[in-house]
């Protein structure tokens, strides 16, 4: 027998960056309720936490921290090591890549959502990302929907609504969607500097998306960056 779900509400997978700020905002123009989850991966930056806390604050939303520290002992990445960010290399993925990361939040995502007849989950992840991470793919969200589905015989729907977006694209569907207040308190900063450093490329990429959308990240106005 396949389990219920209650199909307007949604739970949002809220790291406390730009995109999952952006689709908390999209979910609350969309679904009657909504939650969020964040989960506590060792990451090197607590600045992430801190920054989803205030962001689910803001929305109003209840928001739920997961810890999983496997992947800081797992290690080998710049996210959760004393390393620095490194561009990829050839057909190489950057070191900001952490192998499984996204497969398994959206796993505990989808068991949170079971448990609390959540019907929908919504990640930031984005094809378009100039990453390209394997775990941000369209087809992968696809078959991991299907495994999802099937492991717990439940009928819930992923949501990527920044999949095929360019960054400037993001910025405007972020301001459509009255998320610019929330973006003023966002981190996206590979060094985890706030104001954010400017030079790492996830500072660049958020700065050109901006630049390209014509109009000033609140990040950087509420900081002074």
């Amino acid at each position: 027998m396949t389990a219920s779900v209650d199909a307007g509400r949604a739970l949002v997978v809220l790291s406390g960056g730009q995109d999952s700020t952006t689709c908390l905002y999209w979910a609350l123009a969309r679904f009657s309720h909504v939650e969020a989850v964040t989960f506590d991966y060792g990451q090197r930056h607590r600045v992430e936490l801190a920054s989803a806390r205030t962001i689910a604050t803001l929305a109003g939303v209840r928001q739920t921290v997961l810890p999983i520290d496997t992947f800081s002992a797992l290690g080998g990445n710049a996210l959760t090591d004393d390393i620095a960010p490194e561009a990829a290399a050839g057909d190489a993925l950057p070191n900001t890549f952490v192998p499984g990361r996204n497969l398994i939040f959206l796993t505990f995502a989808a068991a949170y959502a079971y448990q609390h007849q959540l019907g929908h989950i919504v990640t930031g992840v984005a094809q378009t990302d100039y990453s390209g991470y394997p775990d941000c793919r369209e087809n992968t969200l696809k078959a991991l929907e299907l495994a999802i589905n099937l492991g717990m015989d439940a009928r819930l729907q992923l949501h990527a609504p920044l999949m095929f977006l360019s960054k400037a694209d993001t910025v405007r569907l972020a301001q459509s969607v009255g998320a610019f207040d929330a973006l003023a308190h966002s981190h996206t900063c590979y060094e985890g500097q706030v104001p954010p450093c400017g030079q790492c490329a996830a500072c660049q990429l958020r700065a050109r998306g901006f630049a390209e959308a014509g109009v000033a990240d609140p990040l950087l106005v509420r900081t002074g960056g």
